[in-house]
């Protein structure tokens, strides 16, 4: 597929798309006689797992060392899964956060409703 279709799938920026092709997040891109660039579902893939972790909080110097890893191969599964399980533990922790403010709010809309229906 070409870029443009690589845009509208995945939802990042043709731009966006140039420049993490630049920096390294994505691999280079096979490019047709005419110089257009050319991906592959695996392209959309990895673009929707890049989405997941910025999503996440993520860093892009830790998704630029990712990819690095991945990038090298096979020989680095153990060192990009210790990667993930450190982050994965980071989210656990935020979401668990957010669920404690989630409580919170549910708290005070129940006291402010309870109060509104006194009022009336």
């Amino acid at each position: 597929m070409r870029i443009g279709e690589l845009s509208r799938k995945s939802g990042f920026s043709v731009d966006t798309l140039r420049y993490y092709e630049k920096i390294g997040l994505m691999p280079r891109a096979y490019r047709d006689s005419g110089g257009r660039r050319l991906f592959e579902n695996a392209d959309l893939s990895w673009l929707t797992f890049l989405r997941r972790l910025k999503e996440t909080g993520m860093g892009i110097q830790e998704r630029l060392r990712f990819a690095g890893l991945r990038e090298r191969g096979d020989g680095t599964m153990a060192e990009r899964k210790e990667m993930l399980e450190e982050h994965r533990e980071v989210v656990s922790q935020r979401i668990e956060s957010l669920q404690q403010t989630l409580q919170l709010l549910d708290d005070k809309i129940i006291y402010y409703q309870k109060e509104v229906d006194r009022q009336s």
